[in-house]
């Protein structure tokens, strides 16, 4: 039997979170249970588990996930190339399910009947958290304080916090510049002087990446070796999935790679602003599909590349637990058998440039497109080939001269 008076609260000690557990403390009446997830967002965690124990919560649970984030989440979503609106690369969507999944076993673990979260009503991670709340536990209760509260301002939960003796970062009083998250894959930074889409970002706005104007004047030359559609090693070094990542992250940002502004449709409706780093994805984007050019069939690469916007947004809108997502990525997963190799980059200046790869499962022949002399090709088979593709032409055009 669950218990209905607790609640496994997604808790990262922040201003937002820490009002929310103490309204749910004080106008929900409940027990407060708190989850923090280490995702690889940089940050030390251990201050969010003692800022729960001085509110009073009993149940705490501070977990790294880093590996599990990387393994089943990131590289899934890898294989297939995916971008949203075609720039994407969907550095907080990828997170919320594996979030929205470690609160539903936990609140099966201790009983708990609801969950809880800080995302507001304007915007996608709403939907995020609840679908996936909703596919693992049907019967789950889910609160949600930003709709449901009269806090609608940054200025309210600051002066909420204050008369609750809640603690307050320094950078959060006031008008914080922008909001920020980030973990493993990237960093995103949204709002305030960014609401504007003909703002320039200031440069305090990136953490991850340098200025590729200031980025070393010489490319830095790196291999990454992949195993059916996964990376495994960098240079010949076989590392683990967030160790690998990781040390992407840190070559990639070092020269300036995977900055992107862009404004996107959320699945709520609006249009947002948002400038993303993702220096390691980046990289891997480019490497993996260098290495399906050599590996993979001509037709299942161009149905990868018509399955991809779909399989992208649903993603993007929150899907990832819905039988179509698995139904894609069990066809995506298939187009992977042969994707194996080693590709190599140029890094420099906010370019990662592809200057080789190889395959010992490659369908590239050397023997066939070479221009000097081959054997086993007869370039008159070609006429054929040709006039038959040619005929539907032929003959609309006939038609169109009244022939």
């Amino acid at each position: 039997m669950s218990d209905v008076n607790k609640v496994v609260l997604a808790y990262s000690g922040g201003l937002d979170t820490s009002v929310i557990l103490r309204w749910l403390q004080d106008a929900r009446r409940r027990e407060v249970v708190t989850f923090t997830a280490d995702l690889g967002q940089g940050e030390e965690l251990e201050p969010a588990r003692r800022k729960a124990e001085a509110m009073g919560v009993k149940e705490i649970y501070v977990e790294d996930l880093r590996e599990e984030f990387v393994r089943d989440y990131v590289f899934p979503m890898f294989r297939a190339n995916a971008l949203y609106e075609g720039a994407y690369l969907l550095g907080t969507s990828i997170a919320r399910p594996l979030i929205a999944k470690r609160q539903i076993e936990i609140a099966a673990e201790i009983g708990a009947g609801a969950v809880a979260h800080g995302a507001t009503g304007k915007g996608n991670d709403q939907v995020r958290f609840e679908l996936g709340y909703h596919a693992l536990n049907p019967d789950i209760e889910v609160i949600a304080p930003w709709r449901e509260w009269d806090l609608g301002s940054r200025a309210r939960l600051v002066a909420y916090a204050e008369k609750h003796q809640i603690p307050i970062p320094r950078d959060k009083r006031g008008e914080a510049p922008f909001s920020v998250d980030a973990n493993l894959l990237h960093v995103s930074a949204e709002g305030k002087v960014l609401e504007d889409p003909w703002e320039r970002p200031p440069g305090h706005v990136y953490s991850r990446t340098t200025d590729p104007r200031a980025a070393p004047d010489r490319p830095t030359e790196i291999e990454i070796g992949f195993e059916k559609g996964d990376a495994v090693s960098i240079d010949g070094e076989e590392m683990s999935p967030a160790a690998l990542l990781a040390r992407l992250n840190e070559l990639g940002g070092a020269n300036g790679v995977g900055r992107l502004d862009m404004v996107e449709n959320r699945f709520v409706g609006m249009k947002s602003r948002g400038v993303y780093e993702t220096p390691g994805g980046t990289v891997l984007h480019v490497a993996h599909r260098a290495m399906e050019s050599i590996a993979l069939d001509r037709g299942a690469a161009h149905l990868k590349d018509e399955i991809m916007p779909r399989y992208a947004e649903l993603i993007y809108n929150g899907f990832w637990f819905s039988p179509e997502r698995e139904m894609l990525q069990a066809l995506i997963d298939k187009s992977q058998e042969h994707v194996s190799g080693t590709v190599r980059l140029e890094l420099y200046k906010g370019n990662a440039t592809v200057t080789g790869r190889r395959s010992p499962r490659s369908l590239y022949s050397l023997a066939h497109v070479t221009f000097e002399d081959d054997e086993v090709y007869d370039q008159r088979d070609a006429e054929g080939f040709v006039r038959l593709n040619a005929l539907r032409l032929r003959l609309a055009r006939r038609r169109d001269r009244g022939r």
